[in-house]
């Protein structure tokens, strides 16, 4: 537990922050040499004192500080108190002429991250330790910095709520269980919740998510939230909810199908950033949908080949059960966009593996119809450390989509596959409605540890989409 005192006692580990222009000057530059502390960026340096108060050095390089660096100077210094057993830190922080507020909510996020675990060992045990910073902040009036630290505790909330949903494996999590917990979680924020199942499902005609969840033992589920609180433009968020995906008749590898349990980063996503805009009471109108549903084969499963129908009415000719997502996030999008009334809307999805080929971990894809919209976002993603590069919109790419003997067909043998599966869901997008899909294949879940994310899921894009909609004042 993180107990943050804004402007505080000067007490416990007295935390130093030093450029490499600092170095030079410094009386004790050899000593620091020798201790291999050259002020890097994010170099740091633990000094232990049994008689007085330690002393850690943290590096800035050239100090060009982002907000990202602040994260990940935090996340380093939370766990070296952890590990060193420091319970009490002081921090100066230094003017790096960005927004204070901003600042603040940076650092303790960094120190957030590093209490996140994932475990389902039996000999593993979550250490409780409390740790008290002494936060000094180089400027700005105590009340709006505490505002701006409860602001980042609800986003940190629903990141982990996100992962925790993610990272939790198919026998945990399938759609009946994924709904009956974000009914419990997000209602106790205050956010609306209601659950379709499969014979509601039917009456709205969903028949191509219903295809998908076909030869499933776990029967799907509708998952519909909203959030009425202010005047702000109506926002829908669509995640994909593949709560565990075989492939289906086009059945992945064995390898493949190890962390298929995550195929539902999107849903964990759009749910984890309502439960964080909800307990922050935001001024925000949105509605989140979430088509949860198992990909899976038996003899009542879709099959490749297949003609299905979709809520919207195009026909769809199944070319692979492995490209499941899209045809889930088409009737889950074109309810959202037809039944709601709202003038914009994103979609989250681990949709493709082309994704992940051309942008590796490091960016999620994106596709949209406005580029307004898209720089919105953008700059919100840019706040949060979280990033984000889009493909071209071009309706060449459109073609090659296309069936001989339906509307449409599920994928395209052409190449392109990140851009192709993203217009395949654009198609039911409401005429009129600024979009933005994002393929979180690479970015949802992460193969190995990075910084201050961890291995297995991120809840990537909480922090975007929360920046989005409630944007943070400084």
């Amino acid at each position: 537990m993180i107990k943050f005192n804004i402007y505080g006692n000067e007490e416990g580990a007295r935390v130093h922050f030093l450029t490499k222009e600092d170095i030079a000057k410094n009386d004790f530059n050899d000593y620091l040499e020798n201790k291999n502390f050259k002020a890097e960026l994010k170099d740091i340096l633990y000094l232990p004192n049994t008689k007085s108060d330690s002393e850690i050095f943290i590096g800035l390089g050239n100090q060009d500080i982002k907000l990202d660096d602040v994260r990940n100077i935090f996340f380093e210094l939370g766990n070296l108190l952890r590990k060193e057993k420091e319970e009490i830190a002081t921090v100066k922080m230094p003017d790096f002429g960005i927004c204070q507020k901003k600042t603040i909510m940076a650092a303790y996020e960094g120190l957030r991250h590093g209490e996140y675990n994932f475990s389902k060992k039996t000999k593993s045990k979550d250490e409780i330790f409390d740790l008290t910073i002494n936060y000094i902040a180089a400027r700005g009036p105590e009340e709006k910095l505490q505002q701006g630290v409860q602001i980042s505790t609800d986003i940190m909330d629903g990141v982990f709520l996100a992962r925790d949903l993610v990272n939790e494996t198919g026998n945990i999590i399938y759609p009946e269980t994924l709904a009956n917990i974000t009914k419990e979680k997000l209602e106790e924020v205050g956010v609306k919740v209601r659950i379709y199942e499969e014979e509601e499902i039917k009456k709205l005609d969903m028949k191509a998510f219903l295809a998908v969840g076909g030869g499933a033992a776990n029967r799907p589920r509708l998952i519909v939230m909203e959030i009425e609180n202010g005047d702000s433009p109506k926002t829908a968020l669509v995640g994909k909810g593949l709560t565990y995906d075989s492939g289906g008749y086009n059945i992945k590898t064995a390898k493949g199908m190890v962390s298929m349990h995550s195929d539902m980063g999107g849903a964990g996503s759009v749910i984890g950033t309502m439960y964080a805009l909800g307990k922050s009471k935001a001024k925000v109108n949105v509605v989140a949908v979430v088509a949860a549903c198992e990909n899976m084969i038996s003899g009542t499963a879709y099959k490749s080949g297949d003609i299905i129908d979709t809520m919207k009415g195009l026909t769809v000719e199944v070319k692979n059960t492995d490209a499941e997502g899209r045809l889930t996030l088409a009737d889950a999008i074109f309810y959202a966009t037809n039944n709601f009334k709202v003038e914009r809307v994103i979609d989250l999805a681990t949709l493709t593996g082309a994704v992940l080929s051309a942008l590796g971990e490091e960016y999620t894809g994106a596709v949209t119809n406005d580029d307004g919209f898209y720089q919105e976002l953008l700059q919100a993603a840019e706040i949060a450390g979280e990033k984000i590069w889009a493909f071209p919109y071009d309706e060449d790419f459109k073609k090659l989509n296309n069936s001989d003997v339906a509307d449409i067909a599920n994928t395209s043998s052409n190449g392109a596959g990140s851009v192709t599966a993203g217009l395949f869901v654009g198609e039911f997008v409401k005429e009129n409605t600024k979009w933005i899909h994002l393929d979180i294949a690479g970015t949802a879940y992460r193969s190995k540890a990075k910084g201050y994310l961890p291995k297995r899921a991120t809840g990537i894009h909480v922090k975007t989409l929360y920046n989005l909609l409630n944007p943070i004042d400084c």
